[in-house]
C-alpha cells in the first residue's frame, strides 16, 4: 500500500519538524508549506490524505486556508492552535476543520489525533452500509439499532438522530452549534442547553460508566468528539 500523505502547513521549521518526528512511526509521507499560499498549491498537487494546518501563518488566516482547501479538498483538516479562544476554534471548525491539536502539543495526542481523522476518512461510506462496533456498543445505521453484548438499547428518536451524527463523524469535533443544525434543523435556541440534556441521557445508554465517557468526548467550550475506533 501506498504511505498516506501528510500535509504540513506551518511557518516555523522546529514545528513541521516536530510533527514530521511525530508521525514518522506510523509509515506515513509528509509534505511541508511554509505559507497558506503554499501549502494551497501544495495541497492541489499532492492531493493529501490529511492536512495539519498551523493558524499563525504569515500570509493566510487559517480560516481562509480552511475555506479555500474546502471548496474542492475533502481530506481531513487538524488545526495547529497556540490560541485559546474557544470561538476562534469554533469559528475554524464551521470554516471545515475537523479538529484541532492546541500548542505546545504532545506527539502521541497529535499521532492519535491524526490516525482518528485517517480512519474516519477511510470508513465514509452511506448510512445504509454502517453496521460498527465501537468496543461492546454496536450500532447498525440501516437498521436504526443499537446494542451492547447482544442485548438491545432502546433510544428515542433525538437520541438516535444524536448517535447517528455522532457515527457518521467520529473522530471529528462537532461544534455545539453543527450538532444542533444536524439534530434539530433550527439555529434558534440555546445549543448548549439542548445538547447538555440529552447527550447525558445518550451516555447513561450506551457509556460503560457515563460518569467516565470514553466514547462521548467533550471538548470545553466548543461541542463534543464522538472517539469511537470502529470500521
Amino acid at each position: 500500500m501506498e504511505p498516506d500523505l501528510i500535509l504540513v502547513i506551518d511557518d516555523e521549521p522546529q514545528v513541521r519538524r516536530a510533527v514530521r518526528n511525530a508521525l514518522a512511526g506510523d509509515g506515513v509521507r509528509v509534505v511541508e508549506a511554509a505559507t497558506g499560499e503554499a501549502g494551497i498549491d501544495a495541497a492541489a498537487a499532492e492531493r493529501p490524505a490529511l492536512v495539519v494546518l498551523d493558524l499563525g501563518l504569515p500570509d493566510l488566516s487559517g480560516i481562509q486556508v480552511c475555506a479555500e482547501l474546502r471548496k474542492w479538498c475533502s481530506a481531513p483538516i487538524v488545526v495547529l492552535s497556540a490560541r485559546h479562544a474557544d470561538h476562534e476554534k469554533v469559528q475554524l471548525l464551521d470554516a471545515g476543520a475537523d479538529d484541532y491539536v492546541t500548542k505546545p502539543f504532545s506527539p502521541a495526542e497529535l499521532r492519535a489525533r491524526v490516525r482518528a481523522q485517517l480512519r474516519r476518512a477511510r470508513a465514509q461510506a452511506p448510512d445504509g452500509a454502517q453496521a460498527l462496533a465501537f468496543g461492546g456498543l454496536a450500532v447498525d445505521v440501516a437498521r436504526r439499532r443499537v446494542e451492547r453484548g447482544g442485548q438491545a438499547i432502546h433510544l428515542t428518536p433525538t437520541e438516535w438522530d444524536l448517535l447517528r451524527a455522532f457515527v457518521r463523524h467520529r473522530g471529528r469535533t462537532l461544534t455545539h452549534g453543527q450538532l444542533f443544525r444536524a439534530v434539530w434543523n433550527r439555529s434558534d435556541g440555546d445549543p448548549q442547553q439542548y445538547l447538555r440534556v440529552h447527550v447525558a441521557n445518550l451516555r447513561r445508554k450506551i457509556e460503560m460508566d457515563s460518569l467516565r465517557p470514553a466514547l462521548i468526548v467533550t471538548e470545553p467550550g466548543v461541542g463534543y468528539r464522538f472517539e469511537g475506533g470502529g470500521a
